[in-house]
């Protein structure tokens, strides 16, 4: 005891580092809970601890052991309660119309998708509505949604939008869907903690419509929808400030108008737009899109051969404005500001440079970060580059493990489901690596820069340093990679060596050259030259991309092994002494992870249309389901296996585990595995009237139907269309003592996020009249 007592002592002024680590274990608790707490659990019984742990502050704090006692508690509640608090604050999903519909809104953003073929010229584009509203009869004098409906508009559609206008297009919308597979990643809560109420596909062409002072234009709502009353030519144009979007008109009709814009970031989504576009049009193609994604944001466009490559060749996280993106930024305003200001004599003389040049730089940092969209990476590096720069006007050390925890605390109060998404464990891992590798290896490197100068030993140092980034950054986010995309990719180290100089040399200084040209029309020639280093990058990335191996997929990570590997992380980096070694084991526990769980040996998707069973070396997929094509790449990536439909009728896989045709039924397949046996029906036109003979029912184990058994097998346990319906989809193990299924009910528990059976939310129907 009095060895570890020493210990912490010696490394007192590194506890506070885990204080954010705390915090992300509390959000974690509240996130694993099966069911949702009320108010008392919620909040009160955080709160006691609060006050317990700051007890425990007061009364040991000459004590390490009662200052880690009292740290850890006010940590864990104070995740945990931001967690609850920040469920809590979000709107109800509401009840989204089951067919097509009349949506009515207030365009937020219009994002263009990339092309879905070769064929394709354009892609489509998506229009992210607010305040929308359904033009039905049950929905009439409804309140606009508080969240916002996602539209992938038609491909011919070439409707002039812009936000802040009203638009009206006729769209069959569909709720978050639900985990492809039990454990599976989570739409629904995602889009609880977005804001968003779902997606849809529009039916016909979108409509702006506006309103003016004078000649509004009036829509009534009615059985067929959203239809003109009135409207003057020339009144198409949006109105002031001074309309409230949406506004009721009447009994019998609704006024749309151009709503203001509300919130900073839709406020700069018209210049972010005009700077899209203006890039598109200079530079056409894949490298128009790249410039566009890391000056603007807009990454939707990439087509999906690049992202692949990128992906592929472990250069995705360019494609993402984060830490590398903004440092560039801020390391090129800073170094422009330093040289003017130092080429000015006076200044030179008597004014702090360095100092002005890091407060400027962060200021135009600050700019970059509002204009690419206020993405949590990108925020998380802002708020380290403030930290930075705190630093340099102090006289204190600029980068240090204590700005990295002051930013991963604000995040967690902020924002704490962030600490589920791969963003928020991606950066700060990596960081947090890029910190402890550089505490050891700076007297080194700095030794090698002091024994001999020329540029041979200046190119070594810089070819080290770029090495040990990559490596220290590629190695710290591998696990995360692999848990959350399903691969390895063994040549991101030879991939960000060559890209990632060229990204900061060449491309960022150009893109933010044609920004400050921009409202001058000068930015031609930049936006050129920063085409061809994106190329050279595009060029790169699809050739390591076609080397053999170069993506190796991986079996799913089950949640322990992510938490295992993180922790892991921590140990390592945020200890200073040998014993921070001692953090390898979790981390190549976690790792190791995927190969110490079981797999499942049959899978049913979350509407029971599409069932999938593992056999040997491959994933034989059959039936039909809305989502197949999301469903099949989710357990592709699961299993890391390839994907094979059933085999056709009268035929069986090569070991006979799987056949299909029994006894006439084309569409019942026989499944022996383990010894064990499982009846399928993959398809049913009958709807389940037609019922099943009891020959195929003797003897089983378990049938599986994609429609209703009703009086199918009966004294046989089942599984059909109606349990997924009530449970998610579900996993089944086989084995000596029978069957079990896990469900994706059992794993998600009854949370706020997750949506009725059916995919079911709070009905949109207005409130009855007070009598």
């Amino acid at each position: 005891m009095s060895f570890l007592t020493a210990a912490l002592l010696a490394e007192q002024r590194r506890l506070v580092l885990w204080g954010p680590v705390g915090m992300a274990l509390g959000v974690l608790a509240y996130f694993l809970l099966p069911q949702e707490p009320g108010a008392v659990w919620g909040v009160g019984l955080p709160l006691i601890v609060l006050v317990l742990g700051a007890v425990l502050l007061a009364v040991g704090w000459l004590s390490v052991w009662g200052r880690l006692a009292g740290g850890a508690c006010m940590a864990l509640a104070l995740g945990f309660v931001s967690a609850w608090s920040a469920a809590h604050r979000q709107p109800p999903m509401p009840e989204l119309p089951r067919r097509a519909v009349m949506v009515s809104g207030t365009v937020q953003s219009v994002t263009v998708l990339p092309p879905r073929g070769a064929d394709d010229s354009a892609g489509a584009r998506r229009l992210v509505l607010a305040g929308a509203r359904f033009a039905t009869p049950l929905d009439q004098g409804m309140r606009p949604l508080q969240r916002t409906l996602s539209i992938t508009l038609r491909p011919d559609d070439s409707a002039r939008l812009v936000p802040g206008n009203a638009v009206q297009v006729r769209a069959l919308l569909r709720p978050p869907p639900f985990p492809a597979f039990p454990g599976g990643r989570d739409v629904q809560r995602e889009a609880w903690f977005a804001g968003s109420a779902g997606s849809g596909r529009a039916l016909g062409a979108v409509q702006p419509v506006a309103c003016s002072h004078g000649a509004p234009f009036h829509a009534a709502v009615g059985n067929g929808g959203l239809t003109e009353q009135s409207r003057t030519p020339g009144s198409l144009e949006p109105a002031d400030e001074s309309t409230s979007g949406l506004e009721a008109e009447g009994q019998d009709g609704l006024a749309i108008c151009a709503a203001p814009q509300r919130g900073f970031s839709i406020k700069l989504e018209p210049l972010r737009e005009r700077i899209d576009a203006r890039i598109r049009q200079v530079l056409p193609g894949a490298a128009g899109t790249v410039a566009s994604t890391v000056l603007t944001g807009e990454g939707a466009s990439v087509p999906r051969a690049v992202r692949e490559d990128f992906a592929a060749s472990g250069l995705a996280h360019l494609l993402a404005v984060a830490g590398l993106h903004l440092g560039i930024v801020l390391g090129v305003l800073m170094a422009v500001v330093r040289l003017g200001l130092s080429a000015w004599m006076w200044a030179a003389l008597r004014w702090p440079c360095k100092e002005i040049a890091a407060l400027l730089a962060l200021l135009g940092g600050a700019a970059y970060v509002a204009l690419t969209g206020l993405h949590l990476p990108a925020l998380r590096s802002l708020m380290m580059a403030g930290v930075v720069v705190l630093g340099l006007v102090a006289g204190r050390r600029a980068v240090s493990m204590r700005g990295l925890a002051l930013a991963a605390a604000v995040v967690l109060l902020g924002t704490p489901q962030a600490v589920l998404g791969v963003a928020f464990q991606m950066s700060f891992a990596a960081v947090m690596a890029l910190i402890a590798g550089y505490e050891v290896a700076r007297p080194y490197l700095s030794r090698f820069q002091e024994e001999k100068r020329g540029f041979g030993r200046w190119l070594a140092l810089h070819l080290t340093t770029l090495t040990l980034t990559s490596l220290l950054a590629g190695l710290a986010t591998l696990p995360v990679v692999m848990a959350h995309f399903g691969e390895v990719q063994p040549f991101f180290i030879l991939a960000n060596l060559v890209a990632v100089p060229v990204m900061a040399l060449w491309i960022m200084p150009l893109g933010l050259l044609a920004l400050g040209l921009m409202p001058l029309h000068l930015d031609a020639v930049p936006l050129h030259l920063m085409g061809w280093g994106i190329q050279a990058v595009l060029a790169g990335a699809h050739s390591i991309a076609h080397w053999p191996a170069a993506r190796v997929a991986v079996p799913s990570m089950p949640g322990w092994g992510l938490a295992a590997v993180l922790l892991g992380v921590c140990w390592l980096c945020l200890w200073r002494p040998v014993w921070r070694l001692a953090g390898l084991v979790p981390m190549l526990v976690g790792a190791l992870s995927p190969c110490l769980v079981t797999q499942p040996d049959l899978l049913i998707s979350p509407d029971g249309g599409l069932m999938a069973a593992r056999d040997g070396r491959q994933v034989l997929v059959g039936g039909q389901s809305r989502d197949a094509y999301l469903v099949r790449a989710a357990w592709q990536q699961a299993f890391a296996l390839p994907i094979h439909p059933f085999p056709a009728e009268g035929d069986a896989t090569p070991d006979g585990a799987l056949a299909c045709g029994q006894d006439g039924e084309p569409d019942v397949c026989l499944l022996t595995l383990k010894g064990r046996a499982v009846l399928l029906r993959v398809r049913d036109r009958s709807d389940g009237m037609a019922l099943l003979p009891d020959s195929l029912c003797a003897g089983m184990d378990l049938v599986i139907s994609a429609a209703p058994l009703r009086q199918s097998c009966p004294g046989v346990r089942g599984l059909d269309r109606f349990t997924a319906w009530r449970d998610g989809a579900q996993a089944l193990f086989l084995g000596p003592e029978g069957v079990r299924v896990v469900s994706d009910r059992m794993v998600g528990g009854a949370r706020l996020w997750v949506m009725k059976p059916g995919g079911h939310g709070m009905p949109t129907l207005p409130l009855a009249p007070e009598e």
